[in-house]
């Protein structure tokens, strides 16, 4: 992969958390907090943006990588919330883990620096569920599933098995610069 060397980004998130305190027991430890915290997924998303920008061979929208500055929502809520989501806006019944909303498109303004990606709502009872299913922290999950709705703001489909393999791969690679 090729390296490029980019000026300093921006980012505005817009965070909102529901409160959780069903959760308060298992969410104790000081890494899981962090994904209460705004300046935590500003951090994160800021790190995965730089990541994308700095590479050169994936299939993004071109304009993406002459953006300056960047925007974008998450929410974390649930399972209640993303069903009535889901069902509404994706016609599929049922609580799913992470839902996204993309804004950009090929016939975004390339005039200006800043773009608006879309937003990003993730599911905290889900979150919790898959940790233990899979294995992991309740922390690595929420990156996962933050991720992969990320990715899909910037354009990424999985419509069939190489390109759900591939975007995998490539969350992996996203959570692993974090380190």
């Amino acid at each position: 992969m090729k390296e490029k060397i980019i000026s300093e980004i921006n980012l505005d998130l817009v965070f909102q958390c529901n409160h959780f305190s069903q959760f308060s027991n298992k969410l104790k430890d000081a890494k899981t907090k962090l994904i209460f915290k705004s300046i935590f997924w500003e951090e994160v998303f800021l790190s995965w943006i730089n990541t994308i920008l700095k590479k050169d061979d994936y299939e993004l929208p071109n304009f993406i990588f002459e953006k300056k500055s960047f925007s974008l929502g998450l929410q974390i809520i649930s399972n209640q919330e993303i069903a009535s989501m889901n069902k509404k806006w994706m016609q599929k019944n049922g609580p799913t883990d992470v839902l996204s909303f993309p804004i950009i498109s090929d016939e975004a303004p390339n005039n200006l620096d800043h773009i608006e990606l879309g937003d990003i709502f993730i599911s905290l009872d889900k979150a919790v569920e898959q940790s233990y299913e899979y294995k992991h922290s309740i922390y690595i999950e929420m990156l996962w599933l933050a991720s992969h709705g990320f990715l899909h703001l910037l354009g990424w489909e999985h419509n069939n098995e190489l390109d759900l393999e591939n975007m995998l791969t490539f969350q992996e690679y996203l959570i692993s610069r974090l380190d």
